[in-house]
């Protein structure tokens, strides 16, 4: 892909005062900086490290650490839950639904309530002296190349800044430049809100440095970290005073930050001295090498595919992007802005989950990796009812797969965490995650909520990623030393944990995640509302999924169906409950049909089965497909997607019944209330919340292709009539194939699938339609040959 220098861009800029100089799809662009950092900052990253750009006169950078949180781990096992945990169940047999709920809260939920949080290092304060009689403004972040930029003109002087999140050295770095020799001056220091234990500037030796370290907080075991920022201009003078350091007439201020913690580092000499060796690195290759080597290697991945939907009407592309989602509220006709929010999304994911050389890298969690504050909204946890997952969904599909590498190595830090928790509170061998993890992998029951907290499935959803991770890439040794042993331990687990009604395994106590429903007459106590019971849907769905999951894996690996591991998941497979149908031809939710306490719930988690597994969809099951229909038609008629991440989620569910005109509803309700005007994704119009960003990016590529069931699906959802005419390359099919397709007039046109690994191709084109294969009519699986490309025509 070719790379644009920022040089260029100004130029084009100026030239075209700034008007369609910039493609409306790929850049996020303003007139103006950012004043609020919910809102307005322009995000860049590096898997470890992320910036938050504000762009003003004088500037603002906030800066994060993906293991920064807000303090040590903490033993949460609950004392008395195991011994609670059969008159729990005796209750639930009982229909004492109350009191069971209370004796879980009571007796099964950890003393310390809490998991730790996600914080935040601190500011990067950068003061220019360029107040107010700035022009020619603009700001932008490329997505496809993951770098940002700045340039404005004061007293006659043109500044132009550049920002690079390096992978390959492990730094932020940046390029103050002043069109006027000599007419750059900058005082740069570092704040936090609290708990800094040193905050110098230094001049020593010639190294130009602020240095700030800072702890957690607690007396025992905190979590310590060291950030530095090295500075290095082209002419100048330097001073340092304090915790400031001053540049006076220099022309160009090149500047490396790096902030490490005790986390991979155990102690603050170990850590400082890493802090330094990535900083003396990048320093000793020079900015333009760094800046090209960090833009060569996002590129890489983010050039891999890219959507087309067709032009934007009336120039409205041409336009900042603030004011592109302010006329979205109102009345959406923008397809390059959907485009442009697919593109954020594969950039944010690409900034925030890298497999990088430390033993044990992050993945996203609520906030990505960006929160300007010590404790994040939500904890800025591993929430894994939904949130984690759902930050995942475009990795494979958009071509991004090993961006799920990190989950794992966090999956390696809880697995022995949540071998205890499974053996202390429930008696069980095998590994149980409850709702969230933190950076310490801490599986216990968290937040003391009576609708999220008692769900020990988490670690049965998360590992459906590591089968996702070998139908996307075939690789055969993870499969066999990752996936496999991971998915027979949770196997372990569910076969102890699970009890026997009514001739089926079932799960209890547990809930459907974050809902409640009226306790029925007959029950106690009737019209309390109540979120404990035993099997809900989700969960029988959910180890369904991991029975089948080592079925298939021991095929692939030539593990005979006889092995004890296989064959007890086989035995298990019949006994796990059937979906039952409700009144109105729905699937239910809980185990019977319970009057209802929110309709409009936003968890979708009954319908886990349509999305994102394959186990509800129209070509595998059309009875329960059709369930699943009514009860999400019910949700979104009775309030569903009252969340950024919601609405979503209601994207992909659509797509998967292949109903593109609701696909369509969906993205125009999410770009109504949600996104900020940087595109971040809210809770409810406020308050950021990065999941959002990633199910967008996932809905739509869920409407041009699927692969879920074994069938590569060409144009499953496309809502022809909005999106008449665009294309479609390098996205990625489960069972090694890469396509690119063109539609026209709202229909299938033609498409191209490379078989990347051989192996036998299924093909279905839009609603069923024939077409034609390398010139012959299709008419069943196509054996392939790697590296081969097959031509599909109507």
């Amino acid at each position: 892909m070719a790379k644009l220098s920022f040089q260029a861009l100004l130029v084009g800029l100026l030239a075209s005062s700034a008007s369609g100089a910039l493609d409306g799809s790929r850049y996020l662009w303003y007139t103006s900086p950012a004043t609020d950092w919910e809102t307005g900052v322009l995000p860049i990253g590096n898997s470890r490290l992320g910036g938050a750009i504000f762009g003003g006169g004088n500037e603002v950078i906030t800066i994060n650490e993906d293991t920064l949180w807000d303090g040590p781990l903490q033993n949460r096992i609950p004392a008395n839950g195991l011994a609670a945990l059969p008159k729990v169940r005796q209750m639930l047999l009982a229909n004492n639904l109350t009191d069971a709920g209370n004796l879980v809260l009571s007796q099964m939920m950890p003393a310390v309530g809490g998991e730790r949080q996600f914080s935040y290092f601190g500011n990067l304060n950068l003061n220019f002296g360029h107040g107010s009689g700035i022009s020619n403004y603009i700001r932008s972040l490329d997505t496809r190349q993951g770098n940002s930029s700045v340039s404005y003109t004061f007293n006659g002087v043109t500044y132009t800044r550049e920002y690079v999140a390096s992978a390959p050295v492990g730094v932020i770095a940046a390029r103050f430049t002043a069109s006027k020799a000599g007419a750059l001056s900058v005082s740069a220091t570092f704040s936090r809100i609290s708990n800094i234990l040193s905050n110098v500037a230094s001049t020593s030796g010639g190294v130009n440095s602020v240095t700030l370290q800072g702890t957690s907080g607690q007396a025992q075991n905190p979590i310590l970290f060291t950030g530095k920022a090295r500075f290095v201009p082209q002419g100048g003078s330097v001073s340092a005073s304090g915790g400031t350091l001053t540049i006076t007439g220099a022309t160009t201020i090149d500047v490396f930050i790096d902030v490490e913690t005790n986390y991979r580092y155990p102690t603050a000499s170990a850590l400082a001295a890493e802090v330094d060796n990535k900083i003396n690195t990048a320093v000793s290759q020079g900015f333009q090498k760094v800046h090209d080597d960090a833009i060569a290697d996002s590129s890489t991945l983010l050039g891999r595919a890219n959507i087309n939907l067709g032009t934007s009407p009336n120039g409205i592309a041409n336009q900042p992007t603030d004011q592109r989602v302010k006329s979205a509220r109102s009345a959406f006709n923008d397809p390059q802005l959907i485009v442009l929010a697919w593109n954020y999304g594969r950039h944010l994911l690409v900034a925030s989950s890298r497999d990088t050389s430390a033993a044990i890298d992050m993945p996203p969690n609520l906030q990505g990796v960006w929160n300007n504050a010590t404790s994040a909204p939500w904890g800025g946890k591993f929430t894994i009812n939904i949130n984690t997952e759902m930050n995942l969904w475009p990795a494979g599909q958009t071509n991004l797969i090993e961006t799920q590498l990190p989950l794992f190595d966090l999956l390696k830090v809880a697995q022995p965490r949540g071998q205890e928790m499974a053996q202390k509170l429930y008696g069980c061998n095998g590994t149980v995650f409850h709702h969230n993890l933190d950076v310490w992998g801490d599986p216990a029951p968290t937040d003391n909520y009576p609708s999220s907290s008692m769900w020990p499935m988490g670690a049965t959803w998360l590992v459906q990623h590591m089968m996702e991770q070998y139908r996307f890439t075939g690789d055969l040794d993870f499969l066999r030393n990752t996936a496999y042993p991971y998915l027979l331990d949770i196997s372990k687990f569910l076969q102890c944990y699970t009890f026997t009604w009514q001739g089926n395994r079932v799960t209890g106590p547990s809930l459907s995640p974050e809902n409640t429903y009226a306790v029925p007459q007959g029950a106690n106590v009737a019209g309390q509302q109540e979120p404990m019971d035993m099997a809900p849907e989700m969960d029988n769905q959910l180890m369904r999924d991991v029975m089948s999951a080592i079925v298939e894996a021991a095929a692939a690996l030539g593990i005979s169906s006889s092995d004890a591991n296989v064959k007890a998941a086989s035995d298990f497979l019949p006994l796990i409950r059937t979906p039952r149908i409700g009144s109105y031809g729905q699937i239910l939710e809980w185990r019977a049909e319970y009057p209802e306490t929110d309709p409009g719930h936003r968890h979708l988690s009954p319908l886990y089965g349509l999305h994102p597994s394959s186990q509800f969809s129209p070509l595998v099951n059309s009875t329960l497909s059709a369930a699943a229909k009514a009860l999400l038609d019910h949700r979104v008629a009775s309030g569903s997607g009252s969340t950024g991440w919601s609405r979503t989620w209601l994207m992909n569910q659509y797509a998967r019944l292949f109903s593109g005109a609701d696909v369509w509803k969906h993205i125009v309700a999410w770009f109504a209330t949600y996104p900020t005007p940087n595109l971040w994704n809210t809770n409810g119009g406020s308050t950021f919340q990065i999941d959002g960003n990633f199910g967008f990016t996932s809905g739509v590529t869920e409407m041009l292709l699927q692969s879920q069931t074994g069938t590569v699906h060409l144009l499953p959802a496309l809502p022809g009539s909005n999106l008449p005419t665009g294309n479609v390359r390098g996205l990625l099919a489960r069972g090694g194939f890469q396509v690119d397709i063109d539609w026209q007039g709202g229909s299938f046109k033609s498409a191209t699938v490379t078989s990347t690994r051989g192996g036998q191709l299924k093909l279905r084109v839009a609603n069923g339609q024939s077409f034609n294969v390398n010139g012959a009519r299709y008419n069943g699986p196509i054996s392939t040959t790697a590296g081969t490309k097959y031509s599909i025509t109507v």
